[in-house]
């Protein structure tokens, strides 16, 4: 009896024996396949190295600062329907396969209505009186006008344009557009003003659009301030204003 229990109890010994040989072996394995993995990403010399999900990285979509021509660049990982390469990204539809033309030199560049962007400091209260409205003003103007300032002024200067807004109320010191001074101010001044800031009113350029904020001067002169401007009448092209541009052909 007891010599079929020291049996029994070699048996399961040796297999225990040969279950952690296998488990070293396989832990031995899997570090070194780990080892390699890891020592295989690494980029060095003429070695790029590896990348995880290199879809991430190298969008099919065109890039304007990427150009990549080859269209076998990354054709081993590629499941485009062009049959292209998974890093191709050169524009076929525009010259020397350009994503992004360069600019003209010594050229700067206009609006979609052709005028060039405002780029007076916030102190250049002078020269902005100079500029006139790109605009000329209709009635249709001045509707657009009368929705965007109640959009964006209402709150501080009041309907009326009093400075007596709920707004206004709270932090003082709001101007009244109908008085002193404010009647006479050229329109460019209203207009850098809006976009700039002013004492107490903070820049506005970057919340509303330029052709928003040329409406909203009419609506203040005109309707606010009461000053009547012929709705026929064009002003004359200036270095920041409306001027006429011919496509480039």
């Amino acid at each position: 009896m007891n010599l079929v229990l020291l049996k029994l109890i070699r048996k399961v010994l040796n297999r225990i024996n040969v279950a952690m040989k296998i488990t070293n072996a396989s832990l031995f394995a899997g570090s070194v396949l780990a080892l390699s993995l890891l020592a295989g990403c690494k980029a060095g010399g003429e070695n790029p190295g590896l990348e995880y999900a290199p879809q991430m990285y190298h969008a099919v979509g065109y890039e304007p600062l990427s150009q990549i021509k080859d269209e076998a660049q990354g054709s081993w990982l590629s499941t485009r329907e062009d049959g292209k390469g998974e890093f191709f990204n050169s524009n076929v539809n525009n010259p020397h396969g350009m994503n992004m033309r360069e600019p003209v030199a010594n050229t700067v560049p206009r609006n979609k209505l052709g005028y060039l962007p405002h780029r007076l400091q916030q102190f250049e209260l002078d020269k902005a009186a100079l500029i006139p409205s790109p605009f000329a003003a209709s009635e249709q103007v001045l509707k657009d006008g009368e929705k965007l300032y109640l959009q964006y002024c209402n709150a501080c200067h009041g309907k009326g344009g009093e400075g007596d807004g709920l707004a206004g109320a709270v932090i003082g010191g709001v101007a009244n557009l109908k008085g002193g001074a404010y009647v006479n101010l050229p329109e460019g001044h209203i207009f850098h003003v809006i976009t700039k800031g002013k004492g107490r009113m903070g820049a506005h350029g970057s919340q509303i659009p330029a052709e928003s904020r040329w409406k909203i001067v009419h609506y203040v002169k005109q309707v606010i301030q009461g000053q009547a401007v012929a709705a026929d009448s064009i002003p004359a092209a200036d270095s920041t204003a409306v001027a006429p541009v011919n496509p480039a052909k």
